[in-house]
């Protein structure tokens, strides 16, 4: 479950088996932990984590040790443990502050990737419903990035990547949202700039069809017939047997028209980059 699991497993075992050292020394909440090894105090805040819902019964042991034996393994193990009793939790800006902290201190570590890990879940966990602010998204898609840039190889790198994409696709369902909601009030250029949005800096998210689907409603509304047409053309081309196509075809049928790039514009280019296929 975490990088520790083996630590853990041994602990645990050690408590229920063996009845011995810290896992046999009850301590109170206000007793001195002074008089313990720090294998002993971590035993302890691990079992706590294990057995507790309250996750600061066991972020008591894990924060001793660092004030009692610093700069030790156990220390930097009992930083590590802090992020992540402060993430199930859901406390979320005390797990990123003690990931990044971990980072700081600890930026060669082996525990590192999952430090970045950590952090990135914190930003990630609290995205909300599409229709509120998206700033958490942007943290979780920046902290998501550096854990697979600079861990391509690590245990959390395909699980970064998938949040990443996932994240990717909430900030262009939020444009699609607000573009929706000009195009139905009539603001059509507007919408546009919300969808023109998706299509260039969004264009591997599953709301791209649809975007230019909208793009023709709206062009065709404002009566820029060679616009319409060129975004009907790139929807084709890259998307033929979606729905959305079909309904793009029928659109421009209606008023004599057929998905063909035509005139200049951001489009255009777009058009342009499909066919030397650097686009989508």
């Amino acid at each position: 479950m975490i990088a520790t699991a083996g630590i853990r497993h041994v602990g645990l075992a050690l408590c229920v088996i063996a009845g011995l050292g810290a896992c046999n020394r009850a301590t109170g909440p206000d007793e001195s932990l002074a008089g313990f090894s720090p294998e002993e105090i971590f035993q302890r805040g691990e079992y706590e984590l294990e057995t507790s819902r309250r996750s600061e019964r066991s972020l008591r042991y894990f924060q001793e040790i660092e004030r009692l034996y610093p700069y030790t393994q156990w220390s930097r193990r009992a930083l590590i443990m802090q992020a992540y009793a402060h993430h199930r939790a859901r406390e979320y800006e005390e797990s990123r502050a003690a990931a990044q902290r971990f980072i700081d201190t600890y930026p060669n570590d082996e525990e590192a990737p999952y430090a970045t890990y950590l952090l990135a879940l914190s930003f990630y966990d609290q995205v909300d419903e599409v229709g509120r602010d998206q700033g958490v998204t942007f943290q979780a898609l920046q902290h998501l990035r550096r854990l697979i840039e600079q861990y391509p190889d690590s245990d959390y790198s395909r699980s970064a990547i998938l949040k990443f994409e996932l994240a990717f696709d909430h900030l262009a369902a939020k444009e699609m949202e607000i573009g929706r909601y000009y195009l139905g009030r009539g603001n059509y250029q507007a919408a546009i700039n919300r969808f023109r949005v998706v299509v260039e800096d969004f264009q591997t998210s599953t709301h791209t069809p649809e975007a230019l689907h909208r793009l023709v409603e709206a062009y065709l509304s404002l009566g820029l017939r060679d616009e319409a047409q060129t975004a009907g053309a790139v929807l084709g081309y890259n998307f033929e047997a979606n729905p959305f196509y079909q309904d793009t075809f029928r659109l421009l049928g209606r008023q004599g028209l057929e998905p063909e790039a035509r005139g200049e514009g951001w489009l255009r280019t777009i058009y342009r980059q499909a066919l030397r296929g650097d686009w989508i």
